[in-house]
Order: C-alpha cells, then sequence, then structure tokens
C-alpha cells in the first residue's frame, strides 16, 4: 500500500475505536441520568467489554503496523496539517494503551461503573465506609495502570498524563508551589475587610424558573441545541457523544440560586467547546480537548469570567429579576453582583468562590499523590481530608457529605483529573488577556447580552483544534507563553480589589 492508502485504512481503525469510545460515553451519560439503580451491575459488564474491544482494537497489530509505516511519511507533511497531527496523537496513544493489559483496562472499568452507585448511596447516607472496599478497589487498579509505565519520575505521573499530555507531577505541584501563597495573601486582604451581604441568594427559588434562565443564557451563549441536550444529575458533567452530540447537565437547588446557574454556565462552556471543533476531525482521537485543564479553561471562563462579572449582569439581571420578583426587586444590581462574587470558605468545591476554589484542587491533589505513593490509606482518607481541609481553609467538614464523599471523581477512577481545575482556571485569564487585545470591547459586547465576536475568536484561536496541540504547546501558540499564574492573580485582584476595596 502507498502512504494514503494506509493512512485512510488508519482512519478507518481510529473511527471504529472512537465510535466504541463514545459508545462508552453514552453509557455513562444514561448511568448518571436516567438509569435505574438496579442496572449498575449489567452497566458495569457492558462498559466492561467493550472498553476491552476498544481497548484491542487500539492496540492490535494491525494498528501498530500501519503506525509504524506511517512515521516517515508523517516527517513529510505539513506538520500543523490534520493528517500529520493525527499520526503522532494515535502513534502516542497506541504506545501509551499498549502497555496496559487488556483485562485490567476492563477491570477498571467494571470497579468504576460498580462504584459510582456505591458513591451515591454513601454520600446519601453521609458514611464513607460504606465506599471505602470500592475506593480502594479503585485505587489497587490505578496503581497497577501506573506500574505499567515505569520507570517513571512520580507514580502520579502517567496518571495526569491521561488528562495533561506532557505535564509532569513536579511542574504542576511547581506551579501550585508559586500560586498558593499569593491567593492566601490575596484572601487573608480579603477577610479584612467587611463582608458582603448575601443572604438573598438563600431563598425559595422555583426550579422550572432557574431552569429557564439558565437554558437563555447559554442558548444566547452559543450552545447549539440541535446537538446538545440538558439534563439534572447528582454531579453536573459533560459528556461528548461525538461532536453531533453533546449534552450536559446540572443540579438545581430550591434555597440557594447560584448553584443551578454557574452549574450550567460551567457545563456549557465545555459543550461549546466541543461543538466548536473543526467537524473535519469527527470521530478521530482529535476530536476532544487538547486537555482537560484547556477544557476546564472554557467552563471556568464562561462560568466565572463571563458569568459574574458585573458586565454581563448589566444586561441579564433585570430578567433575572422578572422571574424571581418577590425575591430579587429590591435587591440593587451592585449587591447581587457583590453577592454572587463573595469570598468565604466553603466546605463544597463546586460551590467555592473564586479566590478559595484553587485551595480545595491543591488540598485534592496532596491526598490524591499520598494515596498512590502508599503513604496515606484509603480508611484514613475521612481524617485526612477533615485535616486538609482545616489547614487550606480553616474549616472542618462536619459529615462526610460535606467532606470527602462530595465528588464523584474517585468512584470514576479520575485519579489526576483534580489539578485541571486549576490549571484551567489559570488559562482561562491568560486567554482572555489576549482575547482583549484583539477584542478590547469585549465586556461592553458582553453588557449587550452579545457574544458572537468572543465566540468566533475562541473557535479560531482554541476550538477548532481540538487535541491537535498539546496543551503547553497550544496555551504558548495563543498567548506566547506556556501556563502562568500570573494573568489569573491580576485578573483575581483586580475584581476583589473593587469589590471589597482592598
Amino acid at each position: 500500500m502507498n502512504p494514503e492508502t494506509k493512512l485512510a485504512h488508519l482512519k478507518r481503525l481510529l473511527t471504529e475505536y472512537s465510535d466504541l469510545v463514545d459508545t462508552i460515553g453514552l453509557l455513562d451519560w444514561d448511568m448518571e441520568t436516567y438509569m435505574p439503580p438496579g442496572g449498575s451491575s449489567g452497566r458495569g459488564f457492558q462498559k466492561a467489554t467493550i472498553s476491552r474491544i476498544a481497548h484491542l482494537k487500539l492496540t492490535s497489530g494491525e494498528m501498530g503496523k500501519l503506525l509504524e509505516e506511517l512515521i516517515s511519511y508523517e516527517e513529510e507533511l505539513d506538520p500543523d496539517s490534520d493528517d500529520a497531527r493525527l499520526i503522532r496523537k494515535a502513534n502516542r496513544l497506541y504506545k501509551k494503551k499498549s502497555k496496559v493489559p487488556a483485562d485490567l483496562a476492563a477491570d477498571i472499568a467494571k470497579a468504576t461503573s460498580d462504584a459510582y452507585y456505591v458513591w451515591v448511596r454513601a454520600r446519601e447516607n453521609s458514611n464513607f465506609s460504606e465506599f471505602q472496599p470500592a475506593l480502594e478497589r479503585i485505587l489497587d487498579l490505578k496503581r497497577q495502570l501506573a506500574n505499567c509505565f515505569q520507570p517513571f519520575d512520580h507514580i502520579y505521573d502517567p496518571l495526569l498524563d491521561d488528562y495533561e499530555p506532557g505535564l509532569k507531577t513536579a511542574d504542576v505541584q511547581q506551579i501550585f508551589a508559586s500560586l498558593r501563597p499569593e491567593q492566601v495573601n490575596l484572601l487573608q486582604a480579603i477577610t479584612q475587610r467587611p463582608q458582603v451581604d448575601d443572604s438573598f441568594l438563600h431563598q425559595d427559588f422555583e426550579e422550572k424558573a432557574q431552569w429557564q434562565f439558565g437554558v437563555k443564557v447559554i442558548t444566547d451563549f452559543g450552545y447549539d441545541w440541535n446537538r446538545g441536550r440538558q439534563d439534572l444529575t447528582a454531579h453536573p458533567f459533560t459528556q461528548d457523544i461525538g461532536l453531533g452530540d453533546v449534552r450536559i447537565t446540572t443540579r438545581v437547588m430550591n434555597d440557594y440560586l447560584p448553584s443551578a446557574f454557574f452549574s450550567t454556565t460551567h457545563e456549557s462552556g465545555h459543550a461549546i467547546y466541543s461543538q466548536g471543533m473543526d467537524r473535519n476531525l469527527d470521530r478521530t482521537p482529535l476530536a476532544q480537548g487538547a486537555s482537560y485543564a484547556i477544557n476546564e479553561s472554557q467552563s471556568r471562563m464562561y462560568e466565572n469570567i463571563i458569568g459574574r462579572s458585573r458586565h454581563f449582569w448589566l444586561h441579564y439581571y433585570p430578567e433575572l429579576q422578572s422571574l424571581f420578583p418577590a425575591q430579587l426587586s429590591q435587591v440593587p444590581l451592585d449587591m447581587f453582583y457583590k453577592a454572587i462574587n463573595k469570598v468565604k470558605p466553603s466546605f463544597i468545591r463546586v460551590e467555592a468562590d473564586e479566590a478559595t476554589y484553587n485551595m480545595h484542587i491543591m488540598m485534592r491533589l496532596e491526598l490524591e499523590i499520598a494515596l498512590l505513593e502508599g503513604s496515606l490509606e484509603v480508611r484514613d482518607l475521612p481524617e485526612a481530608w477533615n485535616s486538609s481541609m482545616h489547614e487550606y481553609l480553616g474549616l472542618t467538614p462536619p459529615n462526610d457529605a460535606m467532606g470527602v464523599l462530595q465528588d464523584v471523581h474517585w468512584s470514576q477512577g479520575y485519579f489526576g483529573y483534580f489539578s485541571t481545575y486549576a490549571l484551567g482556571n489559570l488559562i482561562a485569564a491568560q486567554l482572555w488577556e489576549r482575547m482583549e487585545e484583539d477584542l478590547p470591547d469585549v465586556f461592553e459586547q458582553i453588557g449587550r447580552g452579545q457574544f458572537s465576536d468572543l465566540t468566533a475568536w475562541m473557535r479560531e484561536k482554541v476550538h477548532r483544534h481540538g487535541a491537535k496541540y498539546e496543551p503547553q504547546e497550544l496555551v504558548q501558540r495563543i498567548t506566547g507563553s506556556k501556563i502562568d499564574q500570573r494573568p489569573y492573580m491580576r485578573y483575581l485582584t483586580n475584581k476583589y480589589t473593587e469589590i471589597y476595596q482592598l
């Protein structure tokens, strides 16, 4: 076969692999939205079977031979072409997955599927001991997975690489070591100022109206309902099932207005990213975010930089007041704006303000590393969690549901994921600073409820490329530097200096 024919054959094999991965995604979405609890065991077997088939498809001798023969052809292509990047991405994926036994991939799929409903029940009962055996099983499997990649600098590196290709544990620790003292100093300055009143956000807000408002806003953002939908779940998430089917979820709290709105805007950021990818990348390994941090940069941008900005609410607050006149008609815009940006250490990560959010992430990173290293046993995790929470935020959770059981991630085996949330915050601010150079009136446009220029800029610079570039490469191409905490600290400092009169 000539190189063009071999490339066509490679693409066919990769579309089959991608279809299997998307099918697992559909099973995951159903499991967390509509599947009855009695289906959890069968769903675990289904996911394990498809995971094994997908793994064998990707790591087959046929795939390896094609990639080996195409490497020299890739060097002849434009290095930024879709084909060159696809060959490079597929080769990297093949080499990594080939080190993992198919049975281990299937065992992880089964264990994490089984653990989801165990976690749901344990959180409902606020009883970590119910979840402990499932987490011990998952942790053992993730250690086995990491050990497939020896030698490594750190056991956490192979797991982090699943979410942030090319980034090492030491890189993240260095970024966080630089970031933490700056955030602590800002937080200390804020705590010395009079506190913001947000009591009016803790009233009864009708669920349907909350849902209606969130739908209106993300439609204005550009979320394509012809290629998406929104459903309720215990823990909000976005699920890509191909570029033509990108689904989001949210959760609604009747007694706290911001929860559903900011969950909806957050997930819409993920989805708009996927919907903005070049459709020529569909059904290939390039049809995904460059990394989870790049993906988080989009969700945190829509949730916070846009959704918590004063300009945004200049346009949308009158509409929100009309939906909830009894609760908000006597609350002026300035008071509302400050309330949704109130800084106060809290137990729940997804409800955390921007000044304390990264503290939640740094704490989780330390706990994950300790679990994988073996210096922390799963049975001791609740105590370690509470101690770390007190160290980082000065709080001690009153129960497991508000502490160690609050996040779904460990039940799904997502060790290595948490740091991407904080990295996403940093990247979002970097991208935003660069975008403002090209669109100096972007906040004025937001104040008119106009997002087309903003979205077009993101699609050109970020979205359309999918996973063609590794995260640090993409950030440097757009902003001129790798991941840097300084733009984020400028953003936070400017914002909270105005709100708290620092």
